[in-house]
């Protein structure tokens, strides 16, 4: 969903007071990951050439095989304390890859090694890192040195000639130029250390068949406890809701009995009165009946989300604005996480926003359904931070789908969802 175009409001075409700030401050861990990290690269990329060329002359020998193994085993080692140098230093946090198997068994227990993605990512990473790491010293400490000697090159003139030495327009030059260069070097120096910090996340984490392994087992473990719970408070209520209504209707309905075949005849006033006794708590029952229900499979879904989602925003306190694209009814189970997705987020928007309009727009094409949610609320959303977003991101990570969440303080806050109309 685009965001409405804002009228009146004129912007620089240079860079504002804010963007330079965060162009000039480097971090303390980049300056010392830049320095501290090359003797570390220029190890681990000798290591990881050394093994590449080794273990291309010992390929077609009976040593070749188990040299690479070996090989792949240290280089998965350098990859972890690379992983870790990157999070102290450089604030990256990069997820430890599982542990490899050992299956019983020489053979068996190479075999793993030599098929192990992450040691060849590993060794490709350590391959990687060795020019980056020579260009990250360079731009720390070899290109501030070579600022401070082009910057003092009048003054080392003077200091190596005797006697008095005119100023030249060389000497206007070297200065111009060292000031030039230096004001460069944060932004390499930047630069670089994200260069570092997107190798590291590409080739050092989890590869991506096992990382989704792990979401989806994650997401199971999640529905499950979820489900349980919710099994759980549903035979708590009709034990002590239900139950107890329908025992309470069993004794009027008794009562009325009795009150039906006494010695004098039947007491017509006393069974008006049991039987509107009787009529309040079945009605009573069938509601409780219903809310129970409600949350097994929404009645309004029977229609599908054209039909379920303008109900849903017609029950909400802040004015929701609704654009349906919706040609193709996606699966049962999507359309129910689809709209307990657009419950909980208007219910966000409600309670912890602030808002005073919001848009929702769904659509299901091409084999893929979305769902947005924006307010001009305060913003400051996000995971983990007490308004169920994070239960929902599980519960669509076990349908395939993924939650994007874009809330500024200060809003305005878009919250999409994200899968597949059939699993």
């Amino acid at each position: 969903m685009g965001r409405p175009p804002r009228v009146g409001l004129l912007r620089s075409p240079g860079p504002t007071v804010a963007e330079q700030r965060r162009y000039l401050s480097v971090r303390g861990g980049e300056w010392a990951f830049a320095v501290v990290g090359l003797p570390l690269a220029l190890l681990s990329g000798a290591y990881a050439l050394a093994v590449l060329y080794a273990g291309t002359l010992l390929s077609l020998t009976v040593f070749g095989l188990p040299f690479v193994a070996a090989a792949l085993m240290g280089a998965r080692g350098l990859g972890a304390l690379h992983r870790q140098l990157v999070g102290r230093l450089l604030g990256e946090h990069v997820e430890a890859p599982a542990r490899l198997p050992r299956p019983v068994g020489v053979v068996a227990h190479g075999r793993v090694v030599l098929t192990d993605p992450i040691a060849w990512r590993s060794l490709l990473y350590l391959v990687l890192r060795l020019p980056i790491g020579v260009l990250g010293f360079a731009a720390a400490v070899a290109l501030p040195l070579g600022c401070g000697w082009l910057i003092g090159f009048p003054l080392w003139g003077r200091l190596l000639e005797p006697g008095p030495r005119p100023a030249t327009w060389l000497d206007a030059a070297s200065m111009l130029l060292g000031l030039v260069i230096l004001s460069a070097v944060p932004g390499a120096v930047r630069v670089l250390s994200g260069a570092n910090r997107r190798l590291a996340r590409l080739l050092l984490g989890p590869a991506r068949a096992q990382r989704r392994v792990r979401e989806l087992e994650i997401a199971r473990a999640t529905l499950l406890a979820q489900n349980t719970d919710q099994l759980r408070r549903l035979e708590r209520d009709l034990h002590d809701g239900t139950q107890a209504r329908l025992v309470a209707l069993a004794i009027t309905l008794s009562l009325a009995e009795d009150a039906l075949a006494p010695a004098s005849g039947p007491d017509l006033v006393r069974l008006r009165t049991l039987v509107d006794r009787a009529r309040g708590q079945t009605d009573d029952t069938v509601t409780e009946l219903r809310r129970l229900t409600r949350g097994i499979h929404p009645v309004a879904l029977d229609g599908g989300l054209s039909e379920a989602l303008p109900g849903l925003i017609a029950t909400s306190p802040v004015p929701v604005t609704v654009r349906l694209n919706l040609p193709e009814r996606p699966d049962q189970v999507v359309e129910r996480a689809l709209y307990f997705c657009a419950a909980e987020l208007l219910t966000n928007v409600a309670k912890h926003s602030g808002a005073r309009s919001a848009e929702l727009e769904a659509s299901a094409t091409d084999g893929r359904a979305h769902l947005s949610v924006r307010d001009d609320g305060r913003g400051g959303a996000a995971l983990g931070v007490g308004t169920g977003l994070t239960g929902l991101a599980e519960r669509l990570a076990a349908v395939d789908g993924a939650l994007r969440i874009d809330s500024p303080p200060g809003g305005p806050t878009v919250v999409t969802a994200e899968l597949p109309t059939r699993l």
